[in-house]
């Protein structure tokens, strides 16, 4: 009985698991499109370094807390409108990607700028003493030691994207959250819940294990 309902279950499952890393995927590329890029500003940005500008720090920490500090639930309800405008639609996998990069973007830039502030400052100010221009030391000394930091933070926030989409499964956002809510709770079917539990486990522990793999071969140091 239990594997007969399985059975039935692996074409919905196959499509929500299918959703899912399709709607992580696209935020996780906004993520990394944008996050980087910002979190090296709030970085370089900052008193004592070679493009300190107290007014851009302010103002680009104050966005990023300000996102982060929403939590995400009702993000995606507030960014329906943005994201009919964007997609033309409220529901589907796509639709939830809006909402899903908007949260994803600061929570990458904070753990950028968290992983440059573990570069030791000796390293930074050899740098500009021998002339180096603030692009070189960007490309050549600041994303080269911050590598293995980088790529735990897009371990952990492809993780936290996880999550997310399953959360977007409230406002019909599709994949495996979406199937947990509709049959798991709404038709209070047991077998899809510690199903869709279990894939999600699993798929964490996957992307776990790659993130911390890609990390040591990234360590130089």
């Amino acid at each position: 009985m239990l594997l007969d309902a399985l059975i039935d279950l692996i074409p919905e499952l196959n499509k929500a698991f299918l959703e899912t890393i399709y709607m992580v995927a696209i935020s996780l590329f906004v993520a990394i499109l944008a996050g980087l890029p910002l979190g090296i500003l709030l970085f370089v940005t900052d008193r004592g370094l070679f493009l300190e500008n107290t007014v851009v720090k302010s103002v680009l920490g104050f966005i990023v807390n300000m996102i982060r500090s929403i939590p995400f639930v009702i993000l995606l309800v507030g960014l329906l409108p943005l994201t009919k405008l964007i997609t033309g639609t409220t529901i589907g996998p796509t639709a939830a990607s809006v909402s899903l990069s908007v949260a994803a973007v600061p929570f990458f830039a904070r753990i950028v700028e968290t992983s440059l502030r573990e570069i030791e400052k000796g390293v930074i100010e050899a740098a500009v003493a021998v002339g180096a221009t603030p692009w070189m030391i960007i490309k050549d000394v600041l994303l080269p030691e911050a590598r293995p930091g980088i790529v735990h933070g897009i371990t952990i926030t492809t993780i936290s994207l996880v999550g997310y989409s399953a959360m977007a499964g409230i406002v019909g956002g599709g994949g495996i959250g979406d199937l947990a809510i509709r049959f798991g709770y709404y038709r209070y079917d047991n077998t899809v819940m510690i199903t869709t539990i279990v894939i999600l486990i699993c798929l964490v522990q996957i992307i776990q294990f790659v993130g911390d793999h890609i990390a040591r071969l990234v360590d130089k140091r």
